[in-house]
């Protein structure tokens, strides 16, 4: 998706990227990123005291996760372009952007694969209860056993289970590419009552019909804890939930309580509420063996990583041409 702009900005100068270190370990090549402006300035990290000093005379910002807040943009006149590194926008007031006539893209479709493969990773590990199976050979119940396996955590079968999404875009319909090819049934959630496609269900409907559900869906104020105390209760009792999207649509409470009186069969989680999540979390003190917690990784093969940076390039480099890539305001 592209739109105009008018007048072009051939003769940008200046860029900032706020936390280069959320993006390059030292693996990648950033020479065309660096090459799309004659002056960069790269952040390993920047906290929110320190945004509007960083970015104050800057007239392109890159931002993964940086917020970039009303306030703030309010007092950036020389800002023309915030190229987001990432496909979600929520770290970005998108009015105050669009009031200050500051263009917002983003970079969609770079982590696709990455990003399916740790989705079935993660319903690999929950369905066939590695974790459980693991820890039951450590703690010495194969070596006591009469027979030759030990049957205490018996895997689930996929074939013919029904795999929840809940959204469809990019990552959901390459999961559901992924599930089909392991025997899984599909269900999508409706975004709207007038959608009457086949295949798409009401979320209670989903919810009850699913033996494992994916989120895959932005977040935004209205779906912020969509799976919450509700949710799980509609849930079958051994499903299984897998978040690789965004941390507060799961309410952290409902699912240690969920996990707790196993009301649900488990849950892996890439992405937490608070990024990096409190050593006190009661979801990482919990230590339940049907819970799998992993840190924001889904994305971060290096390849995957590598073609954000590339599509970061394409971005500001087209922005310079007039045309807008991937426009969001």
């Amino acid at each position: 998706m592209t739109s105009l702009i008018k007048p072009t900005y051939a003769m940008l100068k200046h860029g900032v990227l706020l936390d280069t270190s959320s993006l390059d370990r030292g693996d990648l090549d950033l020479s065309r990123l660096k090459n799309t402006l004659p002056d960069w300035t790269f952040y390993d990290q920047t906290q929110p005291d320190q945004v509007l000093e960083r970015i104050a005379q800057a007239q392109v910002v890159i931002s993964n996760k940086v917020i970039l807040t009303h306030a703030v943009l309010s007092q950036a006149p020389q800002l023309k372009l915030i190229a987001i590194a990432a496909t979600g926008t929520n770290n970005v007031d998108l009015q105050a952007a669009k009031n200050h006539n500051i263009a917002v893209c983003n970079v969609r479709a770079y982590a696709t694969q990455a990003v399916v493969l740790h989705v079935f990773r993660l319903i690999l590990a929950l369905s066939g209860k590695l974790m459980q199976n693991h820890r039951a050979v450590l703690d010495g119940h194969w070596s006591k056993s009469t027979d030759f396996c030990l049957f205490e955590h018996i895997p689930m079968d996929l074939k013919g289970k029904t795999l929840g999404l809940i959204g469809y875009g990019e990552l959901g319909k390459a999961t559901a590419k992924m599930a089909e090819l392991l025997g899984l049934n599909v269900v999508i959630a409706r975004r709207n009552t007038k959608d009457t496609r086949l295949g798409r269900l009401n979320l209670d409907d989903l919810l009850k019909k699913s033996d494992i559900i994916s989120l895959h869906c932005p977040l935004t104020a209205e779906n912020r804890h969509l799976i919450g105390q509700r949710a799980f209760s509609l849930m079958k009792p051994q499903a299984l939930i897998i978040n690789t999207a965004r941390g507060p649509l799961i309410d952290e409470t409902a699912l240690y309580q969920a996990l707790r009186e196993k009301r649900i069969g488990g849950a892996a989680i890439d992405v937490m509420e608070t990024e990096p999540p409190p050593s006190n979390s009661l979801l990482i003190k919990a230590r339940f063996d049907n819970l799998i917690i992993t840190p924001h990784i889904a994305w971060a093969a290096t390849s995957a990583r590598q073609c954000l940076i590339d599509k970061l390039s394409e971005n500001i480099e087209s922005f310079k041409k007039g045309k807008l890539l991937n426009p969001v305001t």
